[in-house]
């Protein structure tokens, strides 16, 4: 952590949650790591929240160090529970209050709160553990002849409430058996994994490649969401994500080569090819479902070349919005290759990003405004270049060239380093501040260049609506036409209810914008109101004739998954122009 409080400090909850706790559970990631706002950052909270030392005192509610006991009972019949035991064996089957609650909610805050307030809306009624794909089809064909809903849980970081019980039945939890190397093909430079498999465990795989495959290389997955540590492969599949270095590596949706499916209608297999003109690709389409289809048991994904000898770090701060975005479409449209990360922080969420990085302890912080780079006008840039030798450097020089052409001054590749030292930590941050009553999360967005400013603009407006919040907004994930905008909220709040009603004013501002609704988080049943909006009428049907083959009794991730399943009247349409 960094440097240790000179005042007061709160009573940070620093030590593991006991195993079978309620905070085991809401608590993001390693229980043993703890990550706690250093004492700047504390008192910008106290500012911005018009809160005192006083209010950090006692904790705002329950923080959820009890054991878990559930006064909701499984309901599932004798039958059914003997039947899941044949195909799963009795040690892959469990009613237990603590493994249903484990599977039962995401991680967005409307998830966490409803655990900590012990609110439990949807609760499945069994969770099974896969250990083969031949089980996960039996399972499936169980389900579809008894009329028993079916959910999947992968590694539980969703924010779109996409893996929720809403109509209980069965879950499928894939953590802790379903996590197989199936596959490695050095020549055709891909590997075969079951979909339970973890960020870290297949980047460790690959990383080892040599001593575990006899390969001739070190390898690479090229996929690193925040979620990576506690993310699945087959959870990056079905939402359609994206990683930190997708800029070069690609969205989940580029790295994908082939997907095997256990549906109610049967078993789908994609083609393995990297491209073809055999009509609408099965393997886009396939992607994306969030489990509304069928379970993906099986997936086939590109490698990379693992170079990190090559990686040339940068960062660099604009005197301003405007011209940060004009260069930043420069870089990526001039056609000399596109860096690994490439984040761009708007005037807010720099003030607050050059005190979380460290900046504001190091003598350059207070040159900054002399120099003319003032706070909350300031932008700050930062990434890495990946790839061969000669690529990498020439990438990050004409990176170095456009910046310096557009007033821009190097910070060197000290702010990169820091971010990356956070990186995959930063989401710890949310459950000490949580503790307190303070809520963060976040919205994303797609959007072209040419509207990118207006979107950036209108969205923040109704984020900022809500009366001492901070609303910080970088660009992530670009292309030569245009770039995800990831918004992050930080407030005052701690009941479930409220921070729905305040997140949907948000939804409805993407989508009056004209941006698209989700860039890479996917839509679950939290966005899935706005989806049919978004699309089109004509457009969704199409997704309905789909969800008509594979699951005609919509018994896969019921409960109004990408709106399949959702009454009309929760739907978001924008308003007729008069």
């Amino acid at each position: 952590m960094s440097k240790p409080y000179k005042g007061f400090e709160p009573n940070w909850i620093k030590t593991a949650a006991p195993a079978d706790s309620y905070r085991s559970i809401f608590r993001w990631g390693d229980p043993d790591f703890v990550k706690y706002p250093k004492e700047s950052l504390y008192k910008l909270m106290k500012e911005t929240f018009q809160m005192t030392d006083e209010d950090f005192r006692q904790y705002c509610g329950d923080v959820g160090l009890d054991a878990v006991r559930l006064d909701q009972p499984s309901r599932i019949d004798p039958a059914h529970l003997a039947a899941l035991k044949d195909i799963f064996g009795d040690g892959g089957v469990s009613t237990g209050d603590y493994d249903r609650l484990s599977v039962a909610y995401g991680q967005t805050a409307y998830d966490l709160m409803r655990m900590r307030q012990k609110r439990f809306d949807s609760l499945p009624d069994v969770v099974v553990y896969p250990d083969t794909a031949a089980q996960i089809e039996q399972c499936v064909a169980y389900c579809v002849e008894h009329k028993l809903p079916l959910y999947v849980y992968g590694g539980g970081s969703s924010v779109t409430r996409g893996v929720e019980p809403i109509k209980g039945g069965v879950s499928m939890d894939m953590r802790r058996r379903y996590n197989k190397i199936l596959n490695f093909n050095e020549t055709d430079q891909t590997i075969t994994v079951q979909t339970g498999l973890s960020g870290p465990a297949l980047e460790r795989a690959l990383n080892e490649a040599q001593s575990r495959f006899g390969a001739k290389r070190a390898y690479t997955c090229g996929h690193f969401p925040q979620s990576f540590e506690y993310s699945s492969v087959g959870g990056w599949v079905v939402t359609r994500g994206a990683g930190q270095n997708s800029t070069y590596y690609g969205c989940i949706a580029d790295i994908v080569l082939s997907q095997k499916y256990a549906t109610p209608a049967g078993p789908i297999v994609t083609s393995h090819y990297p491209r073809e003109a055999t009509g609408p690709n099965l393997n886009q389409i396939m992607m994306g479902s969030e489990g509304a289809f069928g379970v993906l048991t099986e997936v086939t994904l590109k490698v990379f070349r693992y170079m990190p000898e090559n990686r040339k770090r940068f960062s660099y701060i604009f005197k301003d919005w405007p011209t940060a975005m004009d260069a930043a479409r420069e870089m990526m449209q001039c056609e000399c290759g596109y860096s690994s990360v490439f984040r761009l922080s708007d005037p807010e969420e720099t003030s607050l990003m050059l005190r979380l990085y460290n900046v504001d302890d190091t003598p350059l912080h207070p040159l900054l405004e002399k120099l003319g780079f003032k706070d909350m006008e300031r932008c700050l840039f930062l990434g890495f270049t990946d790839g061969e030798k000669g690529f990498s450097a020439n990438v990050a020089r004409n990176i170095r060239r456009i910046a310096k052409k557009h007033g821009a001054m190097s910070l060197t590749g000290y702010v990169c380093k820091s971010w990356e030292h956070g990186r995959f930590t930063d989401p710890y941050l949310r459950d000490t501040m949580m503790d307190f009553g303070i809520c963060t999360d976040t919205l994303e967005c797609t959007v072209n260049w040419s509207n990118m400013a207006q979107v950036h603009r209108d969205v923040r407006a109704v984020c900022h609506a809500l009366p001492n919040t901070i609303v910080t907004t970088h660009m992530s994930h670009c292309y030569p036409q245009g770039a995800n905008l990831y918004f992050i909220f930080i407030t005052r709040m701690s009941d479930a209810d409220e921070f729905k009603a305040y997140h949907t004013t948000i939804l409805d501002a993407i989508q009056k914008s004209g941006a698209a609704i989700s860039h890479h988080h996917g839509i679950g049943k939290m966005f899935a109101p706005w989806l049919e909006g978004y699309l089109g009428r004509n457009e969704y049907e199409v997704l309905r004739v789909l969800k008509d083959h594979f699951d005609p009794d919509y018994l896969m991730n019921p409960g109004g998954t990408i709106g399949l399943d959702l009454p009309e009247d929760e739907k978001k349409f924008l308003k007729e122009a008069d």
